[in-house]
Formats: C-alpha cells, sequence, structure tokens
C-alpha cells in the first residue's frame, strides 16, 4: 500500500477523532450547566421532602449536598443511601442513580442511569419514581 494513502486516512482518523473529542466536551459542559440547575430545583428539594416524608414515618434519613451531588443517607447506617450524580465518561452525559446499602457485613451497591434525552429533560415526577424505587429496600426492613 502507499505511503500516501496510509498517511491520508491516518489523518483523516486524526481529524475525526479531534471532531468529536470536542462535540463530547460541548456536551459535557451544556449538561454539566443543565445538572446544576437540576440539582438546585429540583433534586435538593425532591430529597429533602423525601427526608421529611421518611422520618414522619418513623425512618431516619438525612439530605447531603456534597459538590455536583445530593444524597439521601440513613441516619443509622452511614453505608445506606441514595445519591445523584452526573455522569460525562461516556458517549453522552447523564444522571446516574448510586444506590449503597448494607445487608450485615456486606454492602450491596449498585448504579443506574435515569433515562432522558438531557440533562433538563428529567422531571421530578420522574425523579421522584426512581427515588421510590431504590428507596424499596430500605424500608422493607
Amino acid at each position: 500500500m502507499e505511503t500516501s494513502v496510509v498517511r491520508k486516512r491516518i489523518n483523516e482518523s486524526i481529524d475525526l477523532a479531534r471532531r468529536e473529542m470536542a462535540e463530547r466536551r460541548t456536551r459535557s459542559d451544556q449538561a454539566t450547566k443543565e445538572y446544576a440547575a437540576f440539582l438546585s430545583d429540583v433534586a435538593i428539594p425532591l430529597f429533602r421532602q423525601v427526608a421529611t416524608s421518611l422520618k414522619a414515618a418513623n425512618f431516619s434519613f438525612s439530605v447531603f449536598t456534597p459538590s455536583g451531588a445530593v444524597r439521601l443517607m440513613s441516619d443509622k447506617v452511614s453505608e445506606d443511601f441514595i445519591e445523584l450524580t452526573l455522569s460525562t465518561t461516556g458517549e453522552r452525559p447523564v444522571v446516574m442513580v448510586h444506590t449503597s446499602r448494607s445487608r450485615g457485613r456486606r454492602v450491596i451497591e449498585s448504579e443506574s442511569p435515569i433515562q432522558s434525552d438531557t440533562v433538563g429533560d428529567i422531571t421530578d415526577t420522574q425523579l421522584l419514581d426512581v427515588v421510590a424505587e431504590q428507596l424499596r429496600p430500605f424500608v422493607e426492613r
């Protein structure tokens, strides 16, 4: 094969990779802005309402807001929590739900995305459905 053909094909591949990376960075930056608004306007207030409702039902949970996340954590067992974070490592940014719960000495963890086209499309109802589903193992005891 001609060296010029190989060089041309490799240069095209490098250019394509650079364009895709620039597009991915742009999507991540936009998602980060949308996620910050989503956290302050939807997620944190909803998590606080959930914690209040759980306390009324005799389940002690508190809300923590570490940078870029919101966590609903059991007051009794620190390994029991539900946390929202933004993942920008994949092809497109997604809001992830990370759940951790203890069973004796074992800690069971799971992580799943909240399905939506963009971060800004996640509604409070959709988030409440996800949180309520993830809470079941914590309140069944």
